[in-house]
C-alpha cells in the first residue's frame, strides 16, 4: 500500500526505540505513514539504510549533524557517498548548524556543513538541514552552494528566515513545537509557507506534540502535527496529508510509488 502521509524525518533508528521499534513501525504502517529516516552520525547513517532497506514506505538519509562535526574525517565523506548510491537513499541529513550546545567549534560545524551541502549538490539529491540559533550563517552557507536543494526540518525560526528559505527554493517541515501553548509566533508562520513548499514531521524520538509533550515521540504523530498545520492553513487534515505527500514525493525524488 502506498502511504497517505510521510513522517518526513524521524529517527526510529535511534536506540530510545530499541526495546518496539518494530511495534512502532507497525503503528504508523498501518495508518499509512511512509518515514525518512535521517542519520546524525555514521553509525546512525548506516542504522537507517539498514532499516529502509527491509521496511515498505521507508527511506533513509545519511549525514552527520553539527553537534558531531569535530569527528568527521575525509574517508566520511567517501563513505556518504557510497551510501548516497544505495536504492533506498533520498538525501543528505540530518545536517547544519547548532550554535546553542556548541558540541562542535563553529568553523567546524560551518566547514563540515558546507561539505555536505556540497556533495548534495553534485550527487543531485536533497538535504535536510538543522539550524539552531544559527539562522544567518545557515542562509549564507546555502547561498554559497548553488543549485542545492532541501528542506529545513522542524521549523522554528522566525517569519523572515522561513522567507529567506523560501527564496533559496527550500521547503520547510513543521513538527510538535507548533503545538506548543507558547509557540503563537511560529503557529502564525505556517499560513505564509506556500502549498508547495510544506512537509510534516515528527523528529521522533524527540519534541512530541501537546498533549504528549515530555513523552517519546513516535512517527504515528505527525497525524497530530498536520491536524494543527490544517486548522492553521484554515484547510482539512486529508488536505495537509495530500499535500505534503506530493511534496515529499517532489523534493525527495528517489522515493518509488508515486
Amino acid at each position: 500500500m502506498n502511504p497517505i502521509v510521510f513522517d518526513s524525518h524521524c529517527h526510529i533508528q535511534d536506540s530510545a526505540f530499541d526495546e518496539d521499534r518494530e511495534r512502532v513501525y507497525e503503528r504508523a504502517s498501518v495508518q499509512g505513514i511512509g518515514l525518512i529516516v535521517p542519520g546524525y552520525s555514521m553509525d546512525s547513517s548506516e542504522a537507517a539504510v539498514r532499516f529502509a532497506e527491509c521496511h515498505e514506505n521507508t527511506y533513509a538519509m545519511v549525514g552527520v549533524h553539527p553537534h558531531d562535526a569535530q569527528t568527521v574525517g575525509e574517508d566520511d565523506y567517501l563513505r556518504l557517498q557510497r551510501w548516497c548510491e544505495e536504492l533506498k537513499v533520498v538525501g543528505i541529513g540530518e545536517i547544519g548548524l547548532d550554535y546553542h550546545y556548541m558540541n562542535s567549534p563553529r568553523e567546524t560545524q560551518r566547514e563540515v556543513f558546507r561539505r555536505q551541502l556540497m556533495l548534495a549538490r553534485d550527487l543531485g539529491i536533497p538535504v535536510s538541514v538543522h539550524s539552531r540559533e544559527a539562522e544567518a550563517d545557515t542562509i549564507e552557507l546555502i547561498g554559497k552552494v548553488p543549485g542545492v536543494r532541501g528542506v529545513l526540518h522542524c521549523f522554528t525560526g522566525t517569519e523572515e528566515f522561513a522567507r529567506s528559505l523560501l527564496q533559496k527554493g527550500f521547503y520547510i517541515s513543521f513538527a510538535g513545537p507548533i503545538s506548543f501553548k507558547s509557540a503563537h509566533d511560529l503557529r502564525a508562520t505556517i499560513p505564509t509557507v506556500p502549498w508547495d513548499r510544506l512537509l510534516v514531521e515528527t523528529d521522533a524520538p524527540y519534541l512530541s506534540p501537546a498533549p504528549w509533550r515530555g513523552q517519546r515521540n513516535e512517527p504515528l504523530r505527525v497525524i497530530r502535527n498536520a491536524e494543527i498545520v490544517a486548522a492553521q492553513k484554515e484547510c482539512t487534515t486529508k488536505e495537509v496529508f495530500a499535500t505534503t505527500l506530493s511534496n515529499t514525493h517532489t523534493i525527495f525524488s528517489r522515493i518509488v510509488g508515486k
